[in-house]
């Protein structure tokens, strides 16, 4: 990492505390240019824990997705893992078929049967909901700074005058084994630790089995995603995020529009309200957490690997004026240091390889230096044609 990545350009502000001073209009550095914001409709019906929302009225522009009419109903396709693994080979290609076009017209997806325990879902979620419950100078002792993001964080990108998104966050590293630092995993509440590794272990091995459909749907070896990350010796990361309570929701986001810069990632949502869009085109849609599912979601990375038969999708999450909500993102990356290209199976005269050679380490610099910047990362690679 570079020397203007070594602290952070401003004082940080901790989102959580805002909320609870009781303030009823947010800092003028949390609020979005007008063609960014959610409309006021779209925060009302997240309150409601409603799945769909209406058409924005926040802003004329044109390249900035409307939400998507309640009449519609568009959800992201469901897929059961159960039915990937049948002996039935008709329930087999019907789910093979399911994930591929999800992952080449969505994006995004969700997971059930998945084979994880619903009880270590529900308990890691109440334990970083704990976590974040303790007292802030507790959760100080573990303050990140942009040099590796890892520990309790309320910023991304080190751009000063940045207009901030309205959360915080625990970031921490999981794979390779040799970049774990217990130390940096908080030690309150006294389960955590324990749980972060039984959760770890769990996901890493759901992602590992979803690279073998994602390869074998792009006609390649069941284990070419795999090996292309390097194996066994992957990366992986947890960012818990944690989005306050919002006196002003129609003026900001918990996150900003992004694509996810590493290889998958597997989002383990608050069940009870939503608060996740996907950009589908020119709409935004908001996604209903199934219950005991996990939403799951192309990155950058494999777009690349694909040549772009994959697609990373923009998402955003917005907030409410009733509920805190906590989710868990896993990030399953390749080894940061090797080169990621488009597979040579997926080049032809007819479609060229999309993206020069890469390491992710070199990749995600600049989402850490820039912040959360819509597809802008990825679109800018694309070779001339």
């Amino acid at each position: 990492m570079t020397g203007c990545l070594q602290s952070w350009p401003e004082p940080v502000v901790r989102v959580q505390s805002l909320a609870e001073s009781g303030i009823i209009s947010i800092p003028k550095c949390y609020v979005k240019p007008l063609s960014q914001r959610p409309s006021a409709s779209s925060s009302n019906n997240i309150n409601n824990n409603n799945s769909s929302i209406s058409k924005s009225s926040s802003s004329s522009h044109t390249s900035t997705p409307t939400t998507t009419s309640s009449e519609e109903e568009i959800d992201i396709p469901i897929i059961s893992l159960e039915d990937l693994f049948s002996d039935e080979e008709r329930v087999r290609e019907r789910a093979l078929s399911l994930l591929s076009e999800a992952c080449k017209e969505w994006g995004f997806f969700q997971i059930v049967n998945h084979g994880v325990s619903h009880e270590l879902m529900k308990n890691v979620k109440a334990m970083w909901r704990e976590f974040f419950g303790l007292p802030l100078e507790v959760k100080q002792e573990y303050s990140n700074s942009p040099v590796t993001y890892e520990g309790y964080g309320s910023r991304l990108g080190v751009e000063k005058g940045a207009v901030l998104d309205w959360s915080d966050y625990f970031f921490l590293h999981f794979m390779p084994p040799a970049l774990r630092n217990p130390d940096k995993w908080p030690s309150l509440p006294p389960s955590c630790r324990d749980l972060i590794m039984e959760y770890g272990n769990e996901v890493v091995r759901l992602c590992g089995k979803l690279m073998k459909f994602l390869s074998i749907n792009l006609g390649l070896g069941e284990d070419y995603l795999q090996n292309a990350y390097g194996g066994d010796d992957i990366g992986a990361c947890l960012r818990v995020n944690f989005y306050p309570k919002c006196p002003q929701p129609d003026l900001t986001l918990g996150l900003s529009s992004h694509s996810d810069p590493g290889g998958l990632t597997l989002l383990l949502p608050e069940e009870n309200v939503a608060g996740l869009q996907v950009r589908r085109g020119d709409n935004w849609i908001t996604v209903k957490p199934i219950p005991n599912a996990f939403i799951v979601n192309i990155g950058d990375q494999t777009q690349v690997l694909s040549n772009a038969i994959y697609k990373s999708v923009e998402h955003r999450v917005i907030v409410n004026s009733q509920k805190d909500r906590v989710s868990l993102a896993f990030f399953y990356n390749p080894k940061s240091d090797l080169l990621i290209q488009p597979a040579k199976e997926l080049v032809t005269k007819d479609r060229p390889a999309l993206y020069p050679a890469m390491t992710f380490d070199e990749y995600r610099l600049y989402i850490r230096t820039k912040g959360p910047c819509g597809k802008a990362q990825v679109e800018s690679l694309k070779s001339p044609r």
